[in-house]
């Protein structure tokens, strides 16, 4: 199948046109309808080509797109948001019938990041994953898991350039001269079997099944403390991983709720629980982990059936030792049957990252696209039955840390991409990097590198070598909001950096040329990089002034969304307690954008361009009709709930 027959086939895709929605809400007009094209060409009527050999019963059907990302959790969502949003088509395959990976209602594990449950404030992660936070938080109050999975699904079918397949396994994947030219993947529910033809190929399935497919370079275990002279590694290496977990759910019903445990749980006592701490149990435990001593992926059926035992033996426990009466009208309302999995195979890229990156020993990598900031958070890899010690050791870091382009590209494999848990790290460093804040975030930076690729025709390495590339990437990755350390907004075609920025008033030490120094993050009660406003009876406004009339067709502002807060979900009522579910009170609600007449005088009334109700994403981005003026003025009149309008950055493009 050739690209033009393939495009034929999917509905006309090859085009693409950004178009932001305010709140990333609703759909365009025709997306039912493009979304039908799509199910007609990944499950054709009359499909293409000859009976697949072996599989007689499998219908062969070729797909072709720019780049094909393998995974649809954390990472794999990110990475192809990030990819078709940069213009590229995508082909999503996920072989679970849901997204979000340990994020989704298969495992319920809430994603954390470099803010380290609040303990960093001011580090959240922006970009796509503070978009989907928001979004969930707001659309979302009750806490489903469910919903997430639905927001997730909604996020990808959403984008026009996005093709998806749920329930379809990567298991095979043709390469020559270096390069991944086709991977075979099946769905076994719909008896297809797709060929799928791309040019850049992301690896974010957690346990590198496309590497492995391919021969890309890749280890296993815990490296020897001689390879990279790390401190915290171990004396002799070996092939043992972190462990899975299984978690569960548990409610108070309002009257006495008896619990008989199966004959096969495992049998709990006082000593076992001597480190693991038993205080409520509205949301299951992380440390009943289990397996790492095993192969965390051939062994993952026993690996299930023993945490399960763990799971119901700690709930007997619960429930039966007299150690807890006042769990006696809770019962378990939700177990997990998915284990979720800490740690398998890591692909090798051109550098692995180790404990002295993450220590800032080795100093900041020109090709950073990506932060990290969780500790160095190891797990003995026997878990629950190691239960003579602690079951983590946690070793806090002084700062965030970098994360370079290099670790996230194949040092083999000239066309593949990794994102996720499966990062080219040392298992030092896989400790911190492998939470779903960090792996979103190196997805949205990995997504974003294969448009680049696909755009210049170049390859990961090369557009990593090319200054003038790489520095193009981190600039466009700071126009999407993804937080990279100690860069700024430098780009050239940036109308606001030209500009001399008024207000109505500032709030405390805040100022309004702020908004255009190319920072957007404060820590707590700093005010460094935005500017802020009380909201009095006629709103507060920003102008922007620019000594010639400008040519305008885009807006992009930054607003504040409590960065010192942790924004999760989480099956935790103790958690969630912490968090807004709900708008972020900081955040910008309503608004309108006016502008003076080009050529008219400074006092020319002002004419309305834009009016914007019930916003609460962080990152806002109009595309307007052409205009041109000297003065463009934001007028805002309401927040979700603070008495201060907080604003980070505005940029402006003709």
């Amino acid at each position: 199948m050739n690209r033009r027959s393939f495009f034929t086939l999917a509905g006309g895709m090859a085009g693409y046109t950004v178009a932001v929605r305010v709140n990333g809400l609703g759909a365009e007009p025709e997306s039912r309808e493009r979304n039908t094209r799509q199910f007609e060409s990944i499950a054709p009527s009359q499909p293409p080509g000859a009976i697949a050999p072996g599989d007689s019963h499998l219908t062969p059907v070729g797909l072709e797109a720019d780049v094909l990302v393998a995974g649809g959790g954390m990472a794999g969502v990110c990475a192809a948001l990030a990819a078709a949003r940069h213009g590229a088509t995508v082909i999503l395959v996920q072989d679970r019938s849901r997204l979000g990976g340990n994020s989704s209602s298969e495992v319920k594990m809430h994603i954390v990041g470099a803010n380290v449950h609040g303990g960093r404030p001011g580090w959240r992660e922006g970009g796509l994953i503070e978009e989907l936070r928001l979004e969930d938080a707001v659309r979302n109050p009750q806490r489903s898991f469910e919903l997430w999975d639905l927001l997730l699904y909604d996020k990808i079918k959403s984008e026009p350039n996005i093709t998806l397949l749920l329930d379809t396994v990567v298991f095979a994947a043709e390469t020559r001269d270096g390069l991944i030219r086709r991977v075979l993947a099946r769905c076994d529910k719909t008896e297809h079997l797709y060929r799928i033809e791309a040019r850049l190929f992301l690896d974010c399935t957690g346990d590198c099944r496309l590497g492995l497919e391919c021969g890309a370079e890749m280890r296993m275990g815990r490296e020897a403390k001689s390879e990279f002279d790390e401190s915290l590694a171990y004396e002799t290496a070996d092939g043992q991983t972190q462990g899975s977990s299984i978690l569960f759910t548990a409610r108070d019903y309002g009257r006495p709720m008896p619990f008989v445990a199966p004959r096969w749980a495992r049998k709990v006592t006082k000593e076992m629980l001597k480190f693991r701490g038993v205080s409520s149990w509205d949301y299951g435990y992380w440390w009943i982990e289990w397996g790492g001593q095993l192969h965390s992926i051939r062994d993952n059926e026993r690996i299930r059936f023993e945490l399960l035992s763990i799971v119901l033996g700690v709930w007997d426990y619960i429930k039966n030792s007299g150690n807890h009466p006042t769990s006696a009208n809770w019962a378990l309302d939700w177990v997990g049957m998915v284990p979720g999995k800490r740690e398998s195979r890591r692909l090798v890229g051109d550098h692995v990252l180790t404990q002295h990156d993450l220590e800032g020993k080795n100093g900041e990598p020109d090709d950073a696209v990506a932060i990290g900031g969780w500790p160095m958070d190891d797990h003995p890899p026997s878990g629950f039955d190691a239960f003579d010690q602690p079951p983590s050791r946690s070793v806090k870091l002084a700062d965030v840390y970098s994360i370079p382009l290099r670790c996230l590209y194949s040092k083999t494999i000239g066309n593949l991409f990794m994102a996720g848990r499966n990062i080219s790290a040392s298992h030092v460093a896989f400790s911190s990097t492998r939470v779903m804040a960090t792996c979103a975030a190196m997805g949205q930076a990995a997504g974003t590198a294969a448009a680049l690729c696909v755009r210049y025709g170049t390859n990961p390495r090369q557009l990593c070598a090319d200054r003038s590339r790489l520095l193009e990437l981190q600039q466009i990755l700071l126009r999407d909001d993804q937080t990279l350390k100690d860069r700024r907004n430098a780009d050239p075609n940036d109308l606001a950096r030209q500009a001399t920025v008024t207000a109505s008033e500032s709030h405390d030490l805040s100022r309004p040329e702020h908004v255009i120094n190319g920072w957007v993050r404060d820590m707590p009660t700093e005010w460094r990089n935005r500017w802020g406003a009380k909201l009095g009876p006629d709103g507060a406004w920003l102008e922007l002034a620019w000594a010639k009339p400008q040519r305008i067709r885009e807006l992009q502002i930054v607003f504040d969304t409590g960065f010192h807060r942790e924004l999760t979900l989480s099956a935790s009522a103790l958690v969630s307690r912490q968090i807004v579910r709900g708008p972020q009170p900081e955040t910008v609600r309503d608004y309108v954008v006016l502008c003076a007449p080009p050529d008219g005088p400074d006092g020319a009334p002002l004419r309305e361009v834009l009016k914007v109700t019930g916003n609460y994403q962080r990152l806002n981005r109009h595309t307007l009709e052409p205009f041109e003026t000297k003065r463009l003025r934001l007028h805002f009149t309401a927040t979700n709930g603070d008495p201060i309008v907080r604003v980070y950055e505005v940029r402006v493009y003709g």
